[in-house]
Parts: C-alpha cells; sequence; structure tokens
C-alpha cells in the first residue's frame, strides 16, 4: 500500500478543513487501495466548539452509512493527525486494525496509552500504528491554522505551542 498516496489524500480532507476556517484534520478510511470513506473536521469555530465531529468519526460514520460487506480488518486509517482517545476507541470497537497517521498530538493523542490496561472490549482487537507519515505537510497545516488569528480554537495551547515552535 502507498502509504504516501493515501496520506496526501487525507492532507487533501484536512486542507478542506483549512479553507473553511476548521481546525486541518482530514483522514481516509482505505480497503485494498480503494478509499471507501473520508472525513474533515468540523465545529471548531465559534465560542462552544463540538468536540464530536473529528474527522475520523465523520469518516466512520460514512462508512457505516454505506452499509458494505468488507472485512473492517483490512481497513485502513490515513490521518492527518494522531487520533484521540475518542476517535482511537471507535477505531478500535469498528475493527480497523491500522492507523497511519502524519503529525503527532502532544496534547490529546491516544496512540500511546498502554491498550494492554483496558477492559477486554478494547484489547481483543490488536492495532497497527505507523507514525510521521507526510508529518512536515500535515505540520504545516497546523502551523498555517495556529497563525490565523480568526482562528480561536486551541489558541495559546500546549499543542499551539508546541506546533509553532517546529521547523
Amino acid at each position: 500500500m502507498n502509504y504516501e498516496y493515501f496520506m496526501k489524500k487525507a492532507l487533501d480532507q484536512a486542507r478542506k478543513a483549512l479553507d473553511a476556517g476548521e481546525f486541518p484534520v482530514g483522514c481516509v478510511l482505505v480497503h485494498q487501495n480503494r478509499i471507501l470513506a473520508t472525513g474533515a473536521r468540523k465545529g471548531t469555530m465559534g465560542n462552544f466548539p463540538n468536540e464530536i465531529d473529528h474527522a475520523e468519526m465523520i469518516a466512520l460514520k460514512r462508512l457505516a452509512d454505506m452499509d458494505i460487506n468488507t472485512d473492517k480488518k483490512k481497513i485502513v486509517l490515513f490521518t492527518t493527525m494522531e487520533p484521540c482517545l475518542m476517535c482511537l476507541g471507535a477505531l478500535i470497537l469498528s475493527g480497523i486494525s491500522e492507523i497511519v497517521y502524519a503529525y503527532e498530538d502532544v496534547m490529546g493523542g491516544g496512540i500511546n496509552c498502554d491498550l494492554t490496561k483496558l477492559p477486554p472490549l478494547y484489547t481483543k482487537h490488536p492495532i497497527s500504528i505507523v507514525p510521521n507519515i507526510l508529518r512536515q505537510n500535515s505540520l504545516e497545516l497546523f502551523k498555517a491554522f495556529f497563525n490565523t488569528p480568526e482562528n480561536s480554537y486551541w489558541k495559546g495551547s500546549l499543542l499551539a505551542e508546541y506546533t509553532l515552535r517546529q521547523s
């Protein structure tokens, strides 16, 4: 599987989010080199951000709405940012077997959690993690977001400060 090709497709989704003034997270769900579903972050504008419409959750919902008969263990998620705990849990419960991400979420990423300490529902499904695919491309989108004064989502946060210090 061509990780860079599919990460570029996730980056396209992130650019759409950024162009709409949203936090630039995008993702694609891929099965046997075919994109099944896409997602872009929504709900980050305004004074009360929506913390449910993450790119991964949107893509998973679209996949569920397709009602296809596919071996979920052969689906790979490509996302521009390391999934949070909510998304990681949903991906595990959905049976996704591989997560490929571009940029680490030093503030809220769930990948480094010790999954072996979770209840059996979450530990029975092994998941493969591939980090840092086109990291610099994703980093540039996050820098653009945090450098735009109108974007207040996570402004001044650990993630914003970490991102803006990157070269």
